[in-house]
């Protein structure tokens, strides 16, 4: 995907960043970067693990996203949209795609195959996904098939989705 990114300098944003990995990897690459996660917590950790003047984190969650206002050329949910019940992923799509620019790129990780029975988690198919972006005027970029988890899952596999506004 990283053929599709848009050229450093612009707004990007990590949703579920997390402890800011992919966060900081956004804002090395000249993206002013905006994280945000749920999870106080873990936005502390992430602070202390990858400062950056270039990362600007806030508290907010899917699928209203109520403290951000638009203009993001890029936006980042990696193995968030598996911890979202099926009410809420129409919303968030719709949400999303105000959020991004006439121009912007939306890449979403999905992990899929049984989920574990200890964590609030779907297998969510890129199908669904399509779909939900479709109804949000969003399209399909490309989608690409990982296949094996990276953690060696043998029952785990990722989709990768890269979708834009209509009429590209």
């Amino acid at each position: 995907m990283v053929d599709l990114l848009p050229l450093p300098g612009v707004r990007a944003m990590d949703v579920g960043a997390g402890t800011g990995r992919d966060a900081a990897a956004l804002a090395r690459r000249g993206y002013e970067v905006t994280a945000v996660e749920p999870v106080r917590e873990l936005a502390d950790v992430a602070r202390h693990l990858n400062p950056h003047q270039k990362v600007r984190w806030v508290q907010d969650a899917l699928p209203d996203l109520g403290r951000l206002t638009g203009g993001f050329s890029l936006v980042l949910l990696s193995a968030v949209w598996m911890h979202l019940p099926p009410a809420e992923r129409g919303p968030a799509m719709r949400r999303l795609a105000e959020l991004l620019t006439p121009d912007g790129l939306l890449v979403i990780s999905l992990r899929r195959g049984k989920p574990p029975t200890d964590r609030v988690m779907f297998d969510v198919p890129a199908q669904e996904v399509t779909g939900d972006a479709q109804r949000a005027g969003l399209e399909v970029i490309r989608l690409v098939e990982e296949g094996a988890d990276r953690l060696g899952r043998a029952e785990v596999w990722w989709q990768t989705l890269a979708l834009g506004p209509g009429k590209r």
